[in-house]
């Protein structure tokens, strides 16, 4: 067998092995999916930012809620910045593409909503931004960061900052913890379901 495969894989079991034996990081989790709940329930709205595979992973934890994950049921408001791909090469051609959400946040966001900020490095200037944008309007901040947090790490409310250096490892940790929030969320807003 090819030593990567098992390497690889072991590599994320260890990561994911970490996360579940640090309760502080379990309850970190747990307090992300309360805030999003109490945004939601309060007319609020879940907005996600990344690049690359972040924005992948933003997308698609933004569908998991707007449409569903276990359950029939009502759809709840959240979306990626990133999706309008004409107003993403505009704002990057005309300003910049470190601008590309933070000016979406200023235009989409209000006090309560909630920003979900997916950044392995923690360091991705044009979530920075949002960040800051978010900040200013009242909105609360959930980091998705690797080990160090980067520049994120004293900027967020809740900082889910996986115990990792590994972008691969990282971002397999990522969707795992978001499918986890989703769920919980789901379950908070629809008890009888």
């Amino acid at each position: 067998m090819n030593s990567v495969i098992f390497e690889d894989i072991k590599a994320s079991i260890d990561t994911k092995q970490r996360i579940l034996s640090d309760e502080a990081f379990l309850k970190k989790i747990e307090n992300a999916a309360e805030v999003c709940i109490n945004s939601l329930k309060n007319d609020g709205k879940i907005h996600f930012c990344g690049n690359g595979g972040s924005a992948a992973d933003a997308q698609h934890l933004a569908a998991e809620l707007s449409c569903r994950f276990y359950i029939d049921r009502p759809s709840l408001n959240a979306e990626a910045l990133h999706v309008n791909s004409s107003y993403v090469t505009a704002v990057a051609n005309d300003y910049s593409y470190d601008d590309v959400f933070s000016r979406m946040m200023q235009c989409g966001s209000r006090k309560g909503d909630v920003l979900v900020a997916i950044s392995t490095s923690g360091n991705s200037k044009n979530v920075m931004k949002a960040i800051e944008v978010a900040k200013e309007k009242g909105v609360k901040i959930i980091g998705f960061t690797g080990e160090t947090g980067g520049k994120m790490a004293d900027v967020c409310d809740i900082l889910l900052n996986v115990p990792s250096r590994c972008t691969p490892r990282i971002q397999e940790a990522h969707i795992m913890i978001g499918h986890i929030i989703c769920e919980l969320v789901e379950a908070g807003m629809f008890p009888s379901k």
